[in-house]
């Protein structure tokens, strides 16, 4: 399973969003720190979920951090766009 489908499965189980989209920039960053072969390295995501009403940017970012996990660690740059 890629990244890509595990960030999705574990967002999607976490928030209950209307929309989420997560995609791998990795191919724009090649040749720059941290890009790796195969790509699975640089994501964007953009996450709207009732969930993060009533939180601070830094609660909303926390929380998508401890959502993803492990997987934070395995990647080398990580996109946020967040809101309700």
């Amino acid at each position: 399973m890629s990244i890509a489908d595990e960030m999705k499965i574990r967002l999607d189980q976490a928030f209950s969003p209307r929309e989420l989209d997560v995609r791998d920039d990795s191919e724009q960053h090649r040749g720059h720190a941290g890009y790796q072969e195969g790509g699975e390295s640089h994501f964007t995501v953009r996450i709207r979920s009732d969930a993060f009403a009533g939180k601070s940017r830094i609660q909303r970012h926390r929380s998508v951090h401890a959502a993803l996990g492990d997987i934070v660690g395995r990647i080398h740059a990580l996109a946020l766009d967040i809101d309700t």
